[in-house]
């Protein structure tokens, strides 16, 4: 007779610990997961949020302000709150900055809902109306941007000058904003309008000096490469060099390595002997005929190749960075040759002027006044290796702000202002809904409040008090208060676009689609299914393996192991 299936024995397929429900308390688990998630960051948001420190299984340490960069290093395992992982990587190579706000609003839109679903609203009605209200919003935003198109050159660097404060604001470089700010503007206007490479922006970083000592080359940098003797007899400075680049070894090869030779006679071992130096010297005088003055290889330069053109007056590097030669390739023309026979003049690039300059404890090698210039270098100073990392990203921030409003000239106020007005406009539309939706759309416009809210709380203020206040603003019927966000240094509100908080329209529009996105997509999850093998380590796989089998043989109860995240 067939034990009752109450009594059959509890098949563990998952960890101890793990949420095996399906349906809505899977639904509620995975919120609850992401909510999380959004905690660790949410304190990061706006000039006055605060850095995290991460210190990895690695043992490296980090500090970081950027959204984006923290939810990389957290190391989420949790297969929904994974979700917001991605919304905020995306927003980075997409837009490269509002990373935190991507996961803030996201976060908030999970809250709004999960009442909903706790009082058992199908999220298939949440999703639709979300959906509907990403769409209103991205409407208004286009509707209510600024744009900066059809300016004077001169005019569209002050302004986007602005928008790459306003980015900086909140990192740890806040307190010289000003000076990076125009040396990204510097960096990304040298870049070729037509497609603002970013690989063409090189970022050096050099410890020790203050952060006024970073400083931007109109052209390319890098470090000293390794030397041999004979470096120092070369010239470290030329006017209008000719830049030869290679891809080959300029070193004396024992040709044994590849070839064997059979010798009948011991005296002709000297002629092989010379056959190799003979090899050299040919590759070096072809180098030298070609009429460079600069060598520069991807491959090792040797001793004798130094020597030999310290005496001739010309100065070499070897191993040099791939990105590096690329960015001289772009920059003075010069092509990159895998042989030295029949040199062709034209291969040859030039630039103004080259010179070894000191930076700090470094030697570096700068080539300005490129003719093809369309790349800069930026060299980085400060104290510690964590702060200059840090200036690095706030940097990488900037430059991609800058690099969007130049190519989508529209900016939008900041500082909260945007998502009020889109909250107030989106109440508005909701109550033109005769359905359910009306209730989520509502929802979806409070949701949109948890940035002001979020940057008074980071900075200490009463939220509730500004909150009101900015809403009384925005409720205006004369549109007056339209711009109107929170001023962070008075504990105020002001006109954030008169205070030139700007940002471009396009971070904005792709943080609310982002964030929708992913709401939708976590709303749309109600289990999860693991396969057990996979989530042991192999060595102790064999048991758990086993008893997965064994488990699977069990009737009905072995077939419906279904787990949540790892929460």
């Amino acid at each position: 007779m067939m034990p009752m299936m109450g009594m059959q024995p509890q098949i563990i397929l998952l960890k101890d610990g793990t949420d095996t429900s399906q349906g809505k308390p899977q639904l509620l688990s995975n919120i609850n997961a992401c909510m999380a998630v959004v905690d660790t960051v949410r304190t990061t948001l706006g000039p006055r949020g605060m850095d995290k420190l991460i210190h990895d299984s690695k043992g490296a340490v980090t500090i970081s302000n950027d959204g984006a960069t923290i939810m990389k290093l957290l190391e989420i395992v949790h297969p929904a709150a994974k979700t917001l992982v991605d919304v905020s990587l995306s927003q980075d190579a997409e837009v490269g900055d509002g990373t935190t706000s991507v996961v803030i609003i996201a976060g908030e839109l999970l809250k709004e809902a999960k009442a909903y679903i706790e009082e058992g609203v199908h999220p298939r009605s949440i999703m639709k109306a979300f959906r509907q209200a990403s769409v209103y919003a991205v409407e208004q935003i286009k509707n209510i941007s600024i744009s900066l198109e059809d300016k004077p050159l001169e005019e569209i660097k002050v302004l986007l000058k602005k928008c790459a404060m306003t980015t900086l604001n909140s990192k740890l470089v806040s307190s010289e904003k000003e000076f990076f700010a125009d040396m990204v503007v510097e960096a990304v206007t040298t870049l070729d309008p037509a497609t603002l490479d970013l690989k063409m922006i090189g970022v050096k970083k050099v410890q020790g000096g203050g952060l006024r000592d970073s400083f931007m080359v109109d052209g390319v940098a890098f470090k000293k490469t390794f030397s041999y003797a004979g470096f120092e007899q070369q010239p470290k400075s030329f006017i209008n060099p000719k830049i030869l680049l290679l891809n080959i070894e300029l070193e004396l090869k024992a040709e044994k390595e590849n070839a064997e030779v059979r010798l009948d006679d011991p005296a002709k071992y000297q002629s092989i002997v010379d056959a190799e130096w003979n090899i050299i010297y040919e590759k070096l005088a072809n180098c030298v005929k070609s009429g460079a003055d600069i060598v520069l290889s991807r491959l090792a330069i040797g001793d004798l190749a130094t020597q030999y053109f310290a005496d001739r007056g010309i100065f070499c590097a070897g191993r040099v960075e791939a990105a590096d030669i690329e960015r001289v390739f772009k920059a003075t023309g010069a092509r990159v040759q895998t042989t030295v026979n029949n040199l062709d003049p034209v291969a040859l690039g030039t630039c103004a002027k080259f010179e070894e300059k000191q930076v700090g404890a470094e030697r570096y090698n700068l080539f300005t006044g490129c003719p093809h210039a369309r790349t800069a270098t930026l060299v980085l100073r400060g104290g510690s290796e964590q702060f200059i990392d840090e200036a690095d990203r706030s940097l990488h921030d900037a430059i991609m702000i800058v690099r969007r409003a130049l190519k989508h000239a529209q900016v939008v106020p900041g500082g909260g202002a945007i998502e009020m007005e889109l909250s107030k406009f989106l109440a508005g539309k909701a109550l033109e809904k005769k359905d359910k939706s009306q209730l989520f759309i509502e929802a979806f416009a409070k949701a949109l409040e948890v940035i002001p809210r979020q940057l008074c709380n980071n900075a200490g203020f009463d939220a509730t008090e500004i909150l009101n206040k900015l809403r009384q603003k925005h409720a205006l019927a004369d549109g007056s208060g339209k711009n109107f966000g929170v001023d962070v240094n008075s504990g105020d509100i002001c006109d954030t676009y008169d205070a030139f908080v700007w940002e471009p329209s396009l971070v904005k529009i792709n943080a609310i689609q982002s964030a929708t996105e992913a709401t939708c997509l976590i709303l749309s999850v109600d289990e999860t299914v693991r396969n057990p093998k996979s989530e042991v380590p192999d060595a102790a796989s064999g048991a758990a393996a086993q008893a997965a089998l064994a488990g699977r043989g069990a009737g009905r109860g072995g077939g419906r192991g279904m787990g949540g995240g790892r929460g």
